[in-house]
């Protein structure tokens, strides 16, 4: 079954394993050696949503009956080695959250995401990996962060993503086009992406000094020349950012139940 895992106890060391059918087949192992619920998930929920011309956040509209923020949170919640999930919203959004689980944390959304994720990141307690989502991408399946988490554990830092479709075009002044790119070498970023704590605090060292912005968590780590490992993830794994895409996440919702 999809996002199906396996717990074992291997009771001669005392180690905990969790494994999860993987993409093709392949199997990943999640935990060991002690190191049973070291994930921290920093959820991302502070965002405006101003593309979604919509009456509040688009992490609050509803989608399938709840809102898009309340898929990923179940999700995170319901994993197996997830020891803290960080919350970062605004304070006038948490009363509903609040209570419902002594792994949730609040903290307080930054100008930039990478003020969020910092933020996010300084409620982080003894965690052996850092996993940052967005609120805004409801669709992502447990497989792929057992997926990403493994690849994290074993890397040093991962991110979901899948081989860029479209043709791409750069153009130095928006009116003609410079050159078209080779998208065989192209891959559209997604979240979760999974860092090792002591990788992400010395990378804010970096954008700190150089005063640098990023748009993604992975590019942190970039700054300090660490590899990080592309993990296939799902072109279901979409981000809501119009109307429209609303309506596309229902019918994967619906196809996945069929």
């Amino acid at each position: 079954m999809r996002g199906a895992v396996c717990v074992l106890w291997l009771t001669a060391s005392s180690a905990f394993v969790a494994v999860a059918p993987g993409k093709h087949g392949r199997i990943v192992a999640l935990f060991g050696g002690g190191e049973k619920e070291d994930v921290a998930v920093i959820l991302l929920a502070g965002g405006v949503g101003s593309r979604m011309k919509a009456d509040r956040p688009k992490q609050f509209l509803s989608l399938e009956g709840k809102p898009v923020l309340t898929h990923s949170l179940e999700l995170f919640l319901g994993l197996e080695g997830i020891g803290q999930i960080v919350l970062v919203i605004d304070e006038a959004y948490r009363g509903e959250f609040e209570g419902k689980d002594e792994r949730l944390v609040f903290a307080d959304p930054g100008k930039e995401r990478q003020d969020s994720v910092r933020n996010g990141f300084s409620k982080c307690e003894s965690a052996g990996l850092v996993c940052i989502h967005d609120a805004a991408r409801p669709l992502v399946t447990a497989e792929a962060v057992y997926e990403v988490i493994a690849d994290a554990r074993e890397h040093g830092a991962a991110v979901l993503g899948v081989p860029l479709k479209a043709t791409v075009k750069e153009s130095e002044d928006g009116r003609f086009v410079l050159r078209t790119l080779d998208r065989s070498r192209l891959w559209e970023i997604q979240t979760p992406q999974v860092i090792r704590p002591d990788l992400l605090a010395e990378g804010f060292v970096r954008v700190d000094a150089e005063k640098l912005l990023v748009t993604d968590d992975v590019s942190i780590v970039e700054q300090i020349g660490h590899p990080v490992k592309l993990t296939l993830g799902d072109y279901t794994n979409l981000k809501l950012t119009t109307p429209e895409d609303l309506v596309i996440a229902s019918q994967i919702l619906d196809q996945r139940r069929s």
